[in-house]
Formats: structure tokens, C-alpha cells, sequence
């Protein structure tokens, strides 16, 4: 939880909003306060984030908007996965997507390079987006009805484990290159997630990593969980990503324009 993560007030900011303040970032977690007291405090957040949630859940399922979030940790590979995602996409249905990073709008410019439209949200030390800041950008953005709108978390397997956002689905991505324990390593992530992709497919010869070993370790924390095995370099099972995402699309009552 963030009452230990290092997250911080006053660094919060979303592409064309001024003003904003973060009041679960300036939490003070002074020396010396008790533990059932950083409890309840702990406990407040998550309810008044699951709060904002819901309200923005409602509003993707009022607008029949698919909202995934992708998560991960740093260098998976999320935002090429996104960017080839959207270039072969982006003609057959409307797209938006939330970028959460640290710092900078690199990733941002990176999928607008698509001509998808994107909003960056910098967390500062913040380590994971949380509901209100979806909301806001949300409101910025102003994605269509009838839309797929990805949010791009930030590169973390712990806190944004804990904190809906109001999507439909948490999407995980996992490299070859980050070891194949990873899911037992951070249960609580895999756990919430209704899919894991296995991306970086193109590098196996040259990393050990045990693909089967690595469905075995995710599927002991979450039975349910889809598993995915692809390169978004190479393009290597992009097409199962591609059918996947059309299959949510109509569930949601998304249908293509092309």
C-alpha cells in the first residue's frame, strides 16, 4: 500500500488540467504513528477510491466503453504492445488512451504518433494511478461512445493491485527477459487480473524462461486467468491479442466501423 510505497503530494499532473490536488498522496504518515491507525487510514483510501471507481464504471458501461488496464512492471513492453495494438486497430473502432508514468509524456507522444488520442498523467512519486485520476482524465480526454479506451498504468506489480479504476479488465504483461516466477513473486497482481500476456516471445532463445512454468505459476493464483504468448515486435500471436480485444468489444456492445 502507498501508506510505505513512497508516494508523495504535490506532483500529480494530467495534460491540460491545472490545479490538481491529490489527497490520498499527502496522507501524513508521521514517525511513531500507530500501526491500526495507518490501518484505517489504509482502509479509507481504498474505499473512497473503490467510491470513484464504481462511478466511472457506470459511465463506461453507460457509454459502452471497454476500459482495460494494462499493467506490468517497467520495460514489458506495454506501451509497444499498445502502440502495434492501435496501428492495426484504430481503423475499425475508436480508441483513447490514459498514460500513467512518473514522469515525462514520452509514452503519450508515442501512442499519438498513432493518431490515437492519449492524455499523459504524471504520478511524480506516485507509484500507480488511482480512480480520480482516471476520472479526470477521463473528463480531459473525452473519449466516444462506443470506444476502447486502454490505461496504461504505471510499471509497478504491487500498488495498482489494490486499486480499481473502473475497467472492465486488468490486463497483465510480463517479458521473457523479467523470469518466468514472476506470478508467485506478486500473487495479489496476477490475482486481480483477468489476462496475462507473455510478450517478448521474439527473445526466448536468449533468455531462460519457461513459458509452460510460467501459465503453471499464474494459474496457481488465478485459475481463471487467460494466458496470451506473443511478441509485439515481431507480431508473433498478435492476432489472438486482436480477436481477444474484439470479443470484449462485444460484450460491451462495441461493434466495428469497418
Amino acid at each position: 500500500m502507498c501508506s510505505t510505497c513512497g508516494c508523495a503530494s504535490g506532483e500529480l499532473c494530467i495534460e491540460g488540467i491545472s490545479g490538481i490536488s491529490h489527497e490520498h498522496h499527502g496522507l501524513p504518515f508521521a514517525k511513531g504513528i500507530s500501526q491500526r491507525r495507518m490501518l484505517d487510514i489504509e482502509i479509507d483510501v481504498l474505499a473512497k477510491n473503490n467510491h470513484i471507481a464504481a462511478h466511472n464504471r457506470q459511465h463506461f458501461a453507460q457509454a459502452q466503453i471497454l476500459a482495460l488496464n494494462l499493467v506490468s512492471s517497467p520495460g514489458s513492453g506495454k506501451t509497444t504492445l499498445l502502440t502495434h495494438t492501435l496501428t492495426r486497430l484504430s481503423t475499425q473502432v475508436s480508441c483513447a488512451v490514459i498514460e500513467g508514468d512518473q514522469q515525462t509524456t514520452r509514452d503519450a507522444d508515442r501512442i499519438r504518433e498513432t493518431g490515437v488520442a492519449a492524455i499523459q498523467v504524471n504520478t511524480g512519486k506516485g507509484c500507480h494511478l488511482d480512480a480520480q485520476m482516471v476520472h479526470d482524465a477521463v473528463h480531459q480526454l473525452s473519449p466516444a461512445p462506443h470506444s476502447l479506451l486502454f490505461i496504461e498504468n504505471v510499471g509497478n506489480l504491487v500498488c495498482p493491485a489494490s486499486f480499481d479504476l473502473g475497467e472492465k479488465h486488468k490486463v497483465a504483461v510480463l517479458s521473457v527477459t523479467e523470469g518466468d516466477d514472476k506470478p508467485l513473486k506478486y500473487p495479489h497482481m496476477f490475482a486481480a487480473s483477468s489476462l496475462m500476456i507473455i510478450n517478448k516471445v521474439d527473445l526466448l532463445p536468449y533468455v531462460n524462461f519457461d513459458v509452460d512454468a510460467c501459465i503453471a505459476n499464474a494459474r496457481q493464483v488465478n485459475p481463471q486467468i487467460d494466458v496470451m504468448v506473443l511478441s509485439a515486435t515481431s507480431g508473433e500471436g498478435m492476432e489472438q491479442w486482436l480477436k481477444w480485444l474484439e470479443t470484449q468489444r462485444l460484450s460491451v456492445g462495441i461493434a466495428s466501423c469497418a
